[in-house]
């Protein structure tokens, strides 16, 4: 077997049934949910739409989620299906493995672990920032050497974000279950928190702050601004918000009834945060103009200090640093299940494919932990940001033109799914497109990023994934 034919080689679906089949099924639609609504609604629904509107959009912020949610959307009907076909660990890179081959699948898994390992060290160092942003006013204060990252502003180490990393993977190796428990909790207190806030700052609206709703384009040291050229530029920038659905895609080999659960979970957690971001964007322009928002960390208590509500800012406030949590426990199941199916198939060291005596992946667990924290205490975020939009957009792309492949062998040796994508072969269509627009969107140190971190994937699969893929061994011996 040649090379081409090794990188082309596709796995056996029921392989991954087997090796899969040892985790244990504990995950309700709700759980997912929870997991997809805590994932996508995390610190960026309270910082997120006043920046786009000071930046790109102005008053028409809305229409940004709105268009970004359709794109994410288009690429969720694609996830559902894929997930109630092949409820596997990995998600996007088990499914591409079966359906396309062993490197396309590679490619597509590497472009997701980069928002796994670079997402969770930024919301654990956003979470440390809010929760120091808190404590500031009762006289509490870290010194610098414990506040902020290896060699920025006298920083030794971020004691809150390496600390609130280690928790949660804590709390995910001793069970799934458990974890689903605290992030259902946590998920429902931070909707109530968001929904406390429109509820009280509808009553503060004003409506000549939504006039004029797009504003006239121009350029800014930031970009476009108004316009729909600006409202494009806020899309791209949106689009990180809507991601989390992989997240229950990456845990579908621990779902129950994965069938009817994984389409459930997927659509209905994307519908919620929707609608919750379209709320939240209304009422924060609304409250005061949008120029106000420039700058500004923490714009929804902005806003409620604005319309003369101190206290609720601090309950909202208090919430968000909790709900956090939901982010980083969503980010930790996925991406380690992500690792433990890299192990699994041989493309990483095989140790991180292991399951320990209760049948959890710790290892891969404990290895994205680590990493995470170290890129938390040496690296740049404000650079390397970029890539979790990149990557994860090369992983929707693959899925959505995945869809072609999958659909001829449903029923055959893929199992036929109750859920399947609506008006194909169309759709799919629209969602690789969707993906590749936004993608293009992205300013040019997001695509330089993104061509490094595929590099640095090529090397590490011809040098170590090809030579120990379990797949390719199988096939060398048949």
């Amino acid at each position: 077997m040649n090379l081409w034919q090794r990188m082309n080689s596709k796995e056996d679906p029921r392989v991954y049934e087997n090796k899969d089949g040892h985790l244990v099924r504990s995950l309700k639609v709700k759980d997912f949910l929870a997991l997809g609504v805590g994932t996508i609604v995390s610190a960026s629904i309270f910082t997120l739409p006043g920046e786009v509107a000071a930046k790109h959009t102005g008053p028409a912020v809305a229409i940004s989620f709105i268009l970004a949610a359709i794109a994410a959307g288009l690429v969720a009907f694609a996830y559902a299906e894929m997930a109630a076909a092949m409820p596997f660990a990995g998600s996007a890179y088990s499914w591409i493995n079966v359906v396309l081959g062993e490197f396309w699948g590679w490619v597509a898994g590497w472009a997701l672990l980069a928002e796994y390992f670079i997402a969770l060290a930024f919301v654990g160092s956003g979470l440390s920032a809010n929760f120091r942003a808190l404590i500031a006013p009762l006289g509490w204060k870290l010194p610098a050497s414990l506040s902020n990252a290896f060699g920025n502003n006298g920083g030794i180490i971020d004691i809150i974000s390496l600390v609130s990393i280690l928790l949660v993977a804590l709390l995910i190796g001793h069970g799934v279950s458990r974890a689903a428990r605290v992030e259902n909790a946590l998920v429902v207190l931070k909707v109530l928190a968001i929904l406390l806030f429109i509820a009280v700052g509808v009553f503060a609206i004003k409506k000549v702050n939504f006039t004029p709703f797009i504003p006239k384009y121009k350029m800014t040291a930031n970009g476009p601004f108004g316009g729909w050229q600006g409202i494009y530029a806020g899309v791209s920038m949106i689009f990180l918000s809507y991601i989390g659905f992989d997240s229950i895609a990456a845990n579908s080999a621990e779902a129950i009834n994965p069938q009817k659960t994984m389409p459930r979970g997927i659509l209905g957690s994307l519908a919620i945060a929707v609608t919750l971001f379209v709320g939240v964007s209304l009422v924060l322009i609304g409250i005061m103009p949008y120029q106000k928002y420039a700058n500004s960390a923490e714009p929804v208590g902005l806003a409620l200090r604005f319309a003369g509500h101190p206290i609720v800012a601090i309950i909202v406030q208090t919430i968000a640093v909790l709900g956090m949590f939901t982010a980083l426990i969503g980010m930790s199941m996925a991406g380690s299940r992500l690792i433990y199916s890299f192990g699994r198939d041989g493309m990483l060291p095989k140790w991180l494919g292991k399951l320990n005596a209760d049948r959890r992946p710790n290892n891969a667990l404990w290895t994205l932990t680590i990493v995470a924290i170290l890129l938390g205490a040496f690296f740049p975020f404000s650079m390397l940001s970029q890539l979790v939009s990149a990557g994860t957009l090369i992983a929707f792309m693959f899925v959505s033109l995945g869809i072609y492949k999958l659909r001829p062998r449903e029923g055959k040796d893929i199992d036929d799914p109750s859920f399947k994508m609506p008006f194909y072969p169309v759709l799919p269509a629209l969602g690789f497109m969707a993906a590749l627009i936004v993608f293009l969107g992205l300013d040019y140190q997001a695509k330089l990023y993104a061509g490094i971190w595929f590099i640095l994937g090529l090397i590490i699969y011809f040098s170590y994934g090809v030579r120990h893929s379990i797949l390719n061994k199988q096939n060398k011996y048949n």
